[in-house]
């Protein structure tokens, strides 16, 4: 991820925004991001926000950099991974949610990760049917390691490692590959929980630009994994859209990708694009997309414009609308997952949730903020 957004504890190019003359609008901004018309769909209600303390400390680990989050309906815990890259490791807990409410999550137990060097966890889920957790990183391209794709134990054991596509390796002359910080951020499991889909934050070197306030991204790529073979089955292309908004000052950081993914249905898929400018702050959009619409392009080297179908997607909701109506901030969101479904009443019919979950990225500035909906209707 890019420096003036520290997604990943302690990074070098994190670092920059903190220690640079703009950390100080960056932090007394980061919670008034404003997008000109923003959407707030009919299907999406707003129950209520949560945070956690900064730097709160949990059995000799300090929470945060949660980076991802899900939900195990069975026996009704969530599990949050942090990308410290000091120690990968996820933790257990409860998140007390009502129709009207989401209460203070509490913290029950943490779990270190057998991971290889410098893992940077950005998401990970819970697989109901094998008892284990997928998970996948962003590496460190600075240092050769790789974006990664892992299966854990619950109890943190590495059981295997995916092979990914080989337009996935670092390239030591840094002209084609991951860009540093830009790679593995989504992952969502497929309705059946036979496949995954791992998604890119940004274009791969090759592949397009990271994008500007007035041009959209290149590519990212969104692989689809068979989980019993392990084997890559498809690909598809998902162009960002241009940054929302300008920096306050001009010729500062601004940036804009993708930073989670979460299936809809079995053939539609929910991404969320998180933004952010120095001075100006986040900005948080949800789109849906049609699997069906893209191009297959995993046997493809280099996307070029013109040759290759991308993702068709809508804008399903803008999450500056409940800005002062419920919500008091957008921060560095990059969760997404199904929760309980509500159950029906006298006057309303059983619902889903959905849960977001911001990394704090250690800063004092930021928050650890958990954000839930019910769905009124189908988006």
């Amino acid at each position: 991820m890019p420096p003036a957004r520290p997604s990943s504890a302690f990074s070098p190019r994190r670092r920059q925004l903190l220690l640079g003359t703009s950390a100080s609008l960056a932090l007394g901004a980061c919670s008034h991001a404003v997008t000109p018309g923003p959407l707030r769909p009919p299907g999406l209600r707003l129950i209520g926000e949560a945070t956690l303390p900064h730097r709160l400390r949990f059995r000799e680990t300090t929470v945060g950099g949660l980076s991802g989050l899900d939900y195990d309906p069975a026996q009704d815990l969530w599990v949050a991974v942090s990308d410290d890259p000091r120690g990968a490791r996820f933790y257990t807990l409860r998140l007390p949610l009502s129709a009207e409410r989401l209460g203070t999550p509490e913290l029950l137990d943490v779990t270190r990760l057998a991971a290889p060097p410098q893992p940077d966890a950005e998401a990970i889920r819970w697989r109901p049917g094998a008892g284990t957790l997928l998970w996948s990183t962003e590496g460190d391209v600075r240092h050769g390691t790789a974006p990664s794709l892992h299966e854990s134990a619950r109890d943190g054991r590495l059981l295997r490692s995916f092979t990914l596509p080989p337009h996935f390796a670092v390239d030591p002359a840094g002209r084609r590959g991951p860009r540093h910080n830009l790679g593995l951020e989504g992952l969502a499991l497929t309705s059946d929980g036979g496949q995954a889909w791992v998604a890119m934050e940004n274009a791969l070197l090759q592949d397009g630009p990271e994008p500007t306030v007035g041009q959209p991204g290149g590519p990212c790529r969104f692989t689809l994994f068979d989980l019993a073979s392990g084997r890559a089955l498809g690909q598809r292309a998902y162009i960002p859209e241009p940054i929302p908004q300008a920096p306050r000052v001009p010729g500062v950081f601004a940036d804009n990708g993708v930073s989670e993914v979460l299936m809809l249905d079995a053939g539609r898929m929910l991404v969320l694009e998180r933004a952010y400018a120095v001075g100006m702050g986040n900005t948080l959009r949800l789109f849906r997309v049609d699997l069906a619409s893209g191009d297959d392009t995993l046997a493809v080297d280099t996307l070029v414009p013109g040759r290759f179908r991308p993702l068709a997607k809508t804008l399903v909701a803008d999450l500056s609308a409940w800005l002062g109506s419920g919500l008091s901030r957008l921060d560095n969101t990059e969760s997404l997952a199904w929760g309980p479904v509500l159950p029906a009443t006298a006057d309303r019919p059983a619902q889903r949730t959905l849960v977001l979950l911001s990394d704090d990225n250690f800063n004092p500035g930021q928050v650890t903020q958990f954000v839930a909906f019910a769905l009124t209707e189908p988006l």
